[in-house]
């Protein structure tokens, strides 16, 4: 297993990547009971959802580990589950399949491109400012997605958002979860995040908020699997609906611009955490991750689970010690059990894992200082990108903002030289997504 994993050279252990693991699992808990419900919604049947969600999310997040041999664990993106659920199957006329389609052939296609190098390519064309700037713009977004979880900033019809009450149960838990995770981590305690979320659960029983488990094991519905090139009531295929159809090819390219720099923007936050950036601001071994990534896009949408994509929870395993494949590993076999003891895992609330994504989003903040503030070219692309990211609640809207800025910047301050071929085609790229989208 050293071997294999090369543990003791990153400064790791058996039982420290295996409560890495655990940890992230609980952070992206959350995600078994969501996507389905999300899915349902497309017309998908709530079990099956919750099979291919959880053995989508399992195999794809071992096969991270075997083949990368980095912490980072994969999941159905939520965004694009609801794009699914709420506008593609729409297009499609209704039919699940079809939307799942579009997914699967979404993820072949960015197969392609990282097989061809331009994928890898486009991500050393980032310049070392903006690389910094996601990364800390990703810890923004993490630490917004736990308080947001932990109903501490809600809806405001108003002000778009605001402070929730107080009385509220999930406020209560959350607050209890950030503050017993700053504490153990200003005492060096090792496991601070997973412990912080295992306080939370349990004060979140008398609260209300750690749910009674409905039951303890559930019956596997593999009826989604092959979407694709299932047909619907007239016996077409859905991956014959896509091809004939222009404007679900262009959701294609739609879909994989957020997919291919979500997982960019992810991959940053990730090294940051795991030890594996480089002082440049690259990502060490990148391609076998983003191999991996491309793969489980397509096999979310084989498996009808919407795009599965590199989580950036994926952040708390590795701040938590997480730094090699094992503790990936430990989450994929997570997640397969989850899919036999799916109603167990729910009790896990969404309120309890923010103390871990509010601590992960403060170690992420330390990028900024690698920002030189005083260039016009590396500072103002580096805000937009920065703030871009969670006031968007996208990271690769965010980072599309910020290649486009970074453009137009160059040109004002007549540095278009600086400016790298791949960096003008993912820009424009960026300007034509969100045109069309």
């Amino acid at each position: 297993m050293e071997n294999f994993f090369h543990m003791s050279a990153r400064g790791s252990s058996v039982g420290q990547e295996v409560r890495a693991g655990l940890t992230t699992f609980l952070a992206m808990a959350y995600i078994i009971a969501v996507n389905p419900s999300l899915l349902e919604a497309a017309g998908i049947p709530s079990g099956a959802a919750v099979t291919a969600t959880c053995i989508g999310a399992g195999i794809m997040t071992i096969l991270m580990g075997l083949f990368a041999n980095r912490p980072l664990a994969c999941a159905s993106g939520m965004g694009i589950n609801a794009v699914v659920a709420f506008t593609l199957t729409g297009l499609c006329d209704g039919d699940w399949h079809a939307a799942m389609a579009v997914i699967f052939i979404e993820g072949i296609a960015i197969l392609i491109l990282v097989l061809c190098g331009l994928r890898e390519a486009i991500m050393d064309a980032i310049p070392a400012s903006q690389r910094h700037a996601i990364a800390a713009g990703l810890g923004l977004f993490i630490c917004l997605i736990g308080l947001i979880n932990g109903s501490i900033v809600v809806n405001d019809d108003s002000t778009l958002i605001t402070m929730g009450a107080l009385s509220d149960p999930n406020y209560i838990v959350a607050m209890i979860a950030i503050f017993s995770t700053f504490v153990l981590y200003c005492m060096n305690v090792p496991g601070e995040i997973l412990i912080g979320i295992v306080i939370a659960v349990i004060v979140g029983i008398p609260l209300g908020v750690t749910a009674t488990p409905t039951g303890i094991v559930s019956s596997l519905d593999f009826s989604t699997f092959g979407a694709p090139f299932l047909t619907d009531e007239s016996g077409v295929m859905g991956i014959a609906k896509v091809v004939a159809s222009p404007v679900l090819l262009m959701f294609v390219f739609s879909l994989m611009m957020s997919d291919f720099f979500d997982t960019m923007g992810t991959a940053f936050a990730v090294a940051k955490q795991g030890d594996f950036l480089t002082a440049d601001g690259k990502v060490e071994d990148i391609r076998p991750i983003l191999i991996v990534d491309s793969c489980a896009a397509a096999v979310g949408g084989l498996v009808g689970a919407s795009s599965i994509t590199t989580f950036v929870e994926s952040a708390s395993g590795a701040a938590d010690g997480g730094r090699t494949g094992l503790t990936s590993i430990t989450t994929g076999v997570l997640f397969v059990l989850a899919a036999f003891f799916a109603p167990l895992i729910a009790v896990v609330s969404s309120p309890a894992t923010t103390g871990a994504l509010v601590l992960v989003g403060f170690l992420m903040m330390d990028q900024v200082q690698d920002i030189d503030w005083n260039s016009k070219l590396d500072g103002l692309p580096a805000f937009i990108t920065l703030a871009g990211i969670p006031l968007t609640y996208s990271i690769s809207t965010g980072i599309g903002l910020g290649f486009i800025t970074y453009v137009v910047v160059a040109c004002a301050t007549g540095n278009a030289k600086k400016v790298k071929p791949l960096m003008w085609v993912a820009a424009v790229a960026f300007l034509v997504s969100f045109l069309i989208s």
